[in-house]
Order: structure tokens, then C-alpha cells, then sequence
């Protein structure tokens, strides 16, 4: 083999390997750059994902506060609008009873409560007490009473109905209408009804 071909030789093993090494450096500078970029992206998504859970809960807070106040708003009015329709009633209670007391009835009542009073009692002294408003019944009521109770009427409104002393028992009967209203505001609420219905005791 000639000096030329030796070389020529020499030059051809020289640019196989030179490729050899250049396609095996180009695979792994190629595997290299696929690698960090399936790094980087699944660092992208992990990113993404989170920002996304973090603007969801960010989201649903805001929504829940929104919701809190709005609530709180509605309980308010509903609250509000509570309290005007009890007043409402107890002013067509009180307006009822103003007419009841101009009735026989309501002369009938006193009587049954002094009766009443009477059987509390036992014989002991017993003081009745009257609205002052109710002068008109007063001895039509005493005389009924007869002498087993001293019926009088009271210094104090009391918006009707009557009130007893037994000083011996230390007992006060209160039948007055201001307590019983009194009553019945204390234990008075609306009940809603589930579907949009509403009533109330």
C-alpha cells in the first residue's frame, strides 16, 4: 500500500469516527434538550395548576364572603321586617281589646277573675284593683263581689283586666292586659314556612 493510500485511509477512518462522535454528541445534546424541556414543562403545568387551585380558592372565599354579608343582609331585613309586622299586630291587639272592654263580656271576664281570686284566697282579705279606665264598671262590679273582696280602682293604668292582693299570702294575681300583652310579646315568634310560606303563633 502506497504512502497516498495509507493516507487516504487514514483521512477516511479520521471523518468516520469525527461523524461517529458527531451524531452520538448531537443525539445526547438532543436527548439533553428533550429532557430539560419535558422538565421545564411539567414545572409549567405544576405551576399552572397550582395558580389555578389558587384562584379557585381565591375565588370561592371572595364567593363566600359575598355570600356571608348577603346573608347577614337578608337576616337584618328579615329581622326588621319582623319587628314592624309584630308591633303591627300587637296595636290591632290592643285596638281589639279597647273595644272588647266596652262589651258585656269583658264585665263578665272581671267577674270570673275576681271569682277567682276569691278561691285563691280561702277567706284571707283580698284587694281587686281595676284599670282606671274601667271607673264606669266599678260598682256594678263591687256590688257583685259583694263583701268578700274590696274592689277599687287602681292609681295606675294597666291597660284593663284586673289585678289581685292577698297581703296575707303575699300574692299578686296579675290579669292585666299590659302583663298578658307583655306575655305574649316575650314568647311571640314568626315561624317560616320551608316553601315560602309564612306564619306565625
Amino acid at each position: 500500500m502506497t504512502t497516498e493510500e495509507k493516507l487516504q485511509h487514514f483521512l477516511e477512518f479520521c471523518m468516520e469516527d469525527s461523524r461517529t462522535r458527531s451524531a452520538k454528541m448531537l443525539d445526547d445534546c438532543t436527548e439533553a434538550l428533550e429532557k430539560a424541556f419535558q422538565e421545564h414543562r411539567e414545572e409549567a403545568e405544576h405551576r399552572a395548576a397550582m395558580q389555578i387551585q389558587f384562584e379557585k380558592d381565591r375565588i370561592r372565599r371572595e364567593i363566600n364572603k359575598q355570600l356571608a354579608v348577603e346573608q347577614l343582609k337578608i337576616r337584618r331585613e328579615l329581622s326588621q321586617k319582623q319587628d314592624e309586622l309584630r308591633d303591627m299586630l300587637f296595636v290591632e291587639l290592643r285596638n281589639r281589646l279597647a273595644s272588647f272592654m266596652e262589651t258585656a263580656e269583658y264585665q263578665h271576664m272581671l267577674e270570673r277573675q275576681i271569682r277567682e281570686a276569691r278561691e285563691v284566697a280561702g277567706g284571707e282579705a283580698l284587694t281587686v284593683y281595676l284599670d282606671p279606665a274601667d271607673g264606669d264598671k266599678l260598682q256594678r262590679i263591687a256590688l257583685h263581689a259583694g263583701g268578700s273582696a274590696d274592689v277599687r280602682l287602681s292609681q295606675y293604668t294597666f291597660g284593663g283586666g284586673s289585678r289581685a292582693v292577698i297581703p296575707s299570702k303575699n300574692i299578686l294575681i296579675d290579669n292585666s292586659f299590659n302583663s298578658l300583652i307583655s306575655e305574649a310579646k316575650r314568647h311571640f315568634t314568626f315561624h317560616l314556612a320551608e316553601k315560602g310560606g309564612s306564619g306565625h303563633d
